[in-house]
């Protein structure tokens, strides 16, 4: 079977402020690095605008209308929500898509139509919380995504990968006290948000975090991996594993300090697969998160998926 690539134009009429790292070049230069022959072979879908009735399932509605009324029209610039995060006139369009783009995905996986699969989306999705847009998120393409497994799908329990050079404090704010639903995230620490402190377990024990400090790299991120993070995704058997697959935990990234590179991403992807086959019937979908150091993040992601289409 396939490995399918899900992305959307839409991605692109996401506009920040001029310098801000998360950037429309961003998901150009990801897709530039998909388009080339290696990758022929995936399928390839356009992610459809979720409904807001499946984004309430981990937002509130309060908070989707207070998006919708923020969202500015084409002649309005900019909407601030904070320092780091604003709406364009594009914005909930692309937010929506994210969210689509992996409900699509799941969808496909889940009745087995391709083996796993990668959404190409912007803006990213981990940072934002049940009321909170923040660190340049605004919906949680992974957690709706988790949800719609399990509801549309009958998945018992889902696992959620993070590898993402920050903390993904929303994802883990939601699904704190839900024992249905492991997630996992190694990041730096000290750095934004603040979150994802070892002793932050969740109530339900089901968050495993695994800090690295500044300067580390490959060496530590394996050991992370091999040691704490794979042996608790394997018991947990998940029946779908999902990965926020942020690229800025790469060496030449600038907001992070790890030391990453391709050779890493290549890694973690083939061991994230050999536990899905062992316990999700290799099922796997993984969303973009970070990465802004293009020319990284254009590598790693097609290492990333070069990977996936091993399966």
């Amino acid at each position: 079977m396939a490995t399918l690539l899900v992305t959307h134009p839409a991605f692109a009429r996401h506009e920040t402020p001029r310098g801000h790292p998360e950037r429309v070049e961003r998901i150009l230069a990801v897709e530039s690095a998909l388009s080339s022959p290696a990758f022929e072979a995936l399928e390839r879908q356009a992610a459809p605008e979720a409904a807001f009735d499946a984004i309430e399932s981990c937002h509130s509605r309060r908070y989707i209308e207070t998006l919708q009324r923020l969202s500015p029209h084409d002649d309005e610039g900019l909407a601030s929500l904070d320092a780091d995060t604003s709406m364009s006139a594009g914005t909930l369009e692309a937010a929506r898509r994210g969210v689509g783009g992996a409900m699509l995905a799941v969808d496909q996986v889940m009745t087995g139509k391709v083996r796993n699969a990668f959404v190409a989306a912007r803006p990213p999705g981990h940072h934002a919380e049940p009321e909170r847009a923040m660190g340049f998120c605004f919906f949680n393409n992974v957690a709706v995504a988790a949800r719609h497994a399990q509801r549309a799908h009958g998945a018992v329990r889902v696992a959620i990968m993070d590898f993402d050079v920050h903390h993904g404090n929303g994802t883990q704010a939601i699904f704190w006290a839900d024992p249905t639903i492991l997630y996992a995230s190694t990041h730096q620490m000290p750095l934004y948000p603040g979150t994802g402190a070892r002793d932050e377990v969740g109530e339900a024990g089901t968050i495993v975090n695994a800090p690295l400090r500044a300067g580390q790299g490959g060496a530590e991120f394996r050991e992370a991996m091999k040691t704490l993070i794979l042996p608790r995704i394997r018991a947990f058997a998940p029946d779908l594993l999902l990965v926020s697959a942020g690229f800025d935990a790469h060496a030449d990234d600038p907001l992070g300090s790890l030391n990453l590179i391709e050779e890493d991403y290549a890694w973690v992807t083939l061991e994230l697969m050999r536990v899905a086959d062992e316990t999700a019937g290799g099922r796997i979908v993984s969303v973009l998160e970070g990465g802004y150091d293009l020319a990284a993040l254009a590598r790693s992601s097609a290492v990333h998926v070069a990977a996936l289409m091993q399966a």
